[in-house]
């Protein structure tokens, strides 16, 4: 095997459409700052290229598009007192930037378990195709962390709570929840994708509309959406004044998918569930992709100060006991200027955009 295609990203144009292809299988194709980097600037070399319509991008392998970032790398560096962890946000974030201001239709084969980083390589973009093997979560809450590369951004403009339930509960979705929440724009079978594929490649793409036309001949109806039944649900329970409303009115309902919801939030980091609030709150109000993304850049930095972030990392990736100690370890021991603090300024380390 070649030096380029053990690369940990590959690019290549094929017919009219630039594809590219996360390039780390063994690793479930987690994103790296190198890969981050080279996305960046491929974007921008074929956002002027005329012979470039659209852009592609898939993962390699059978099981994985992109399952995130490698935070036990980014654990390691904060600890070891370097500043790879500092590059490795500001790379992907610049990187979500370019997706979400790319001019050209950008498309999404989300064939696999996406989650963290894979969200952000993809939702962004213009168009977010599942298969029946897509397996989707922003799992950051469990992590001590927060629902980050755009997910203050897009997860408050779902319908009704959806988002805020998403955020808070790090809730698994397959291609059917995905479609009838409208974070997958078409659902397409894995062995149809490669033919999905070839089709882009030749046809004509002025704009998004002839994007849609192509994929929509190989999209089809998933079955009825296993979430659907509890959207009443998660309006009535997820639209709270606080975190602390949100699981006061979960405990009160006795119903069987409530009572799952507060233990799944019981679980919990209580700081990260207060951020992560917090972020959709001021996301929602937001006017630019681009904003949101300076705002989740301050978080991030400030979150590193803290405690929970590496207790998770420990906890549900390292020894895998999971069993994490929260500190603070309740939602009324977490005050408002503490998640306050994870929103203010960065100094002279404010990221570039």
């Amino acid at each position: 095997m070649s030096d380029a295609q053990d690369a940990e990203v590959l690019f290549e144009t094929r017919g009219n459409i630039g594809l590219i292809t996360l390039n780390r299988p063994k690793a479930l194709n987690s994103l790296t700052a190198g890969m981050a980097t080279l996305i960046k600037a491929q974007l921008a070399d074929w956002a002027t290229k005329p012979s470039v319509h659209a852009v592609v991008v898939v993962g390699a392998g059978e099981k994985a598009f992109c399952a995130g970032g490698d935070v036990v790398k980014v654990c390691k560096s904060y600890q070891a007192g370097t500043e790879e962890w500092r590059e490795f946000f500001h790379e992907e974030y610049l990187m979500n930037v370019a997706i979400d201001e790319f001019p050209k239709p950008y498309i999404s084969f989300v064939d696999g378990i996406t989650m963290g980083g894979g969200v952000g390589v993809s939702i962004p973009g213009d168009f977010w195709v599942a298969s029946e093997k897509t397996l989707f979560a922003m799992p950051e809450t469990g992590l001590g962390l927060f629902p980050d590369v755009g997910g203050g951004w897009f997860l408050p403009r779902l319908p009704g709570e959806t988002g805020m339930f998403l955020a808070l509960t790090g809730a698994r979705l397959k291609a059917a929840d995905l479609y009838a929440l409208g974070i997958a724009s078409h659902v397409v079978a894995s062995d149809k994708v490669d033919r999905a594929i070839e089709a882009l490649a030749a046809a004509e793409i002025k704009d998004n509309d002839d994007a849609a036309e192509v994929l929509a001949k190989f999209h089809a109806d998933p079955e009825p959406a296993p979430l659907s039944p509890h959207f009443d649900d998660i309006d009535e329970h997820f639209d709270g004044a606080s975190v602390e409303t949100i699981m006061e009115s979960l405990k009160a309902d006795e119903g069987e998918w409530a009572q799952k919801q507060f233990k799944i939030l019981s679980s919990k980091s209580p700081t990260s569930m207060k951020v992560t609030y917090e972020q959709l709150k001021r996301g929602q109000g937001m006017e630019t992709f681009r904003e949101n993304m300076k705002m989740e850049y301050r978080i991030v930095c400030n979150t590193m100060k803290g405690n929970d972030f590496f207790e998770g990392v420990r906890a549900i990736l390292l020894d895998k006991d999971n069993a994490p100690v929260w500190q603070p370890a309740s939602l009324a021991d977490v005050s408002e200027a503490a998640v306050e603090a994870h929103f203010e300024s960065l100094g002279d380390k404010e990221i570039e955009l």
